[in-house]
């Protein structure tokens, strides 16, 4: 259940402000994890259109905690970087929203690349909390910098649709 939870975070952050609109289906499990270089730079396309709802609401909650971490993080408010670097760790509302078809419709569609990248976030935004909790400073910006990468480095390889002027050689 924590590894699903850590999925749903990082599919979040791909989807968020992905149209709702769009039509296409999500694809069949072997399509999804075999999927070419074109199908992994849109990955919220990929999600049915329930799912993908459900993670722009998630996504949004985590864009509210980052904001809060930042503005924590610039006032010296360990607490505050902890609990909300635990929150995007835990990431519990939408799992607990997800039925087992769901769960099993998300993993189906999600390449084996971004899920990899979801696990390195997750253990990022751990680490945060505990450098929060032991009053760490400096390494709390470290590692919330890293995070922020990790966010640009994923739309990157992973939601370019959403995110063209993330595409190489966009620039």
């Amino acid at each position: 259940m924590h590894a699903t939870r850590k999925i749903l975070l990082a599919a979040v952050l791909v989807v968020a402000g992905s149209s709702l609109a769009c039509g296409a289906d999500a694809p069949h499990a072997h399509d999804a994890h075999d999927a070419s270089g074109t199908a992994d730079r849109a990955v919220g396309a990929q999600l049915p259109p329930r799912l993908r709802g459900m993670l722009i609401q998630e996504m949004m909650a985590v864009l509210d905690a980052s904001k809060q971490i930042l503005e924590a993080l610039v006032r010296g408010q360990d607490d505050l970087v902890a609990r909300n670097a635990q929150g995007i760790h835990d990431s519990f509302i939408l799992e607990q929203r997800m039925s087992d078809a769901d769960r099993r419709a998300l993993h189906d569609s999600l390449p084996h690349a971004f899920i990899e990248r979801d696990h390195a976030f997750h253990e990022l935004s751990g680490r945060l909390a505990e450098a929060a909790r032991a009053g760490h400073q400096p390494e709390q910006r470290r590692i919330f910098t890293e995070m922020l990468n990790a966010c640009v480095a994923c739309h990157a390889a992973h939601a370019t649709d959403r995110f063209p002027n993330l595409a190489v050689g966009a620039h």
